[in-house]
């Protein structure tokens, strides 16, 4: 149940969205498998299997944005492109023209998707009302990009704003390594990278090594500010902080493991564990807010 990639937004002062209300407004996009001829779909769609659009726990929402893509490589459309070319060259005695086999290759295409595999892509989203976050559980800028444009699509005004902190995690990530000092309720793991601020953005990486204070400063001195930081927080959940103050590889540590409640069914377990992230999580960001300055007003 855990979201594994943290990427933490606010919620504006306009959000005011109950659960039923929010679903209705999902409901605008929700996903429907694209036709034959769509290389891509994308809409809303449940989080539980018996919930509607809005997954709702006591102020905390659930969401969930499916994206459909026709798996046809472009290998394969080269292949058939070639020899519909082929055959035209035959034809009319001469070779397709670049024009030409723009069009031989969009005909190609067109062919071949309604043969093409579908695969489906889901991206959830942690809507917390009570404490104004919205998290979205992906690595990646572009996933971010569909769900912030989904949202857009059907929510206005748009609800949601960036999280800005006094400090800039590369200035206080850098800060803690050289102090050998890092904030309350937080411990310095063993992966950290230290990237140069200049164009050559040369690169030091520790893979599992714990880092000795003296070379953290040459690098410093050297122009280097740290970009990822492994850390813990409480001793309950670990993570990898980047400069862009999102959170990777987040996943809670044994002592929560052990505390966890086993449930009648698999529908409460995951209700339960669904609470303890929003609880722990929760938490966890308020302490890193606070750890990097509080956050920067408006």
């Amino acid at each position: 149940m855990w979201f594994k990639n943290l990427r933490i937004y606010r919620l504006a002062p306009s959000w005011n969205f109950s659960p039923e209300q929010l679903d209705e407004a999902l409901e605008k996009l929700a996903f429907r498998p694209g036709s034959a001829s769509d290389m891509t779909a994308l809409g809303w769609t449940q989080a539980r299997p018996e919930s509607g659009l809005v997954h709702a726990l006591d102020g905390q929402y659930l969401l969930n944005l499916r994206v459909e893509k026709k798996l046809l490589p472009t290998t394969v459309i080269n292949q058939f492109a070639r020899a519909r070319a082929a055959e035209i060259e035959e034809q009319q005695g001469y070779r397709p023209g670049r024009k030409q086999m723009k069009e031989i290759k969009e005909q190609v295409t067109d062919e071949l998707l309604p043969k093409a595999f579908s695969i489906y892509r889901d991206t959830r989203v942690w809507v917390d009302t009570r404490n104004r976050w919205l998290v979205i559980d992906a690595a990646a800028a572009a996933k971010c990009d569909e769900v912030m444009g989904a949202l857009a699509k059907v929510l206005d005004p748009f609800p949601v704003v960036p999280l800005y902190t006094e400090l800039s995690p590369a200035s206080a990530m850098t800060g803690w390594l050289i102090s050998d000092e890092p904030p309350v309720n937080f411990s310095i793991d063993q992966d950290t990278e230290l990237r140069s601020t200049n164009e050559t953005r040369a690169a030091v990486r520790y893979v599992r090594q714990t880092v000795e204070l003296d070379e953290v400063r040459k690098h410093v001195e050297a122009g280097k500010q740290c970009t990822r930081l492994a850390m813990t927080w409480a001793d309950r959940v670990s993570f990898v902080l980047s400069d862009g103050l999102d959170l990777k590889r987040v996943a809670p540590l044994d002592v929560l493991q052990e505390g966890r409640i086993p449930a009648a069914d698999e529908a409460e377990q995951f209700d339960s564990d669904f609470m303890l992230m929003c609880g722990e999580l929760a938490q966890l960001l308020d302490d890193l807010v606070g750890a990097l300055g509080g956050e920067k007003k408006a």
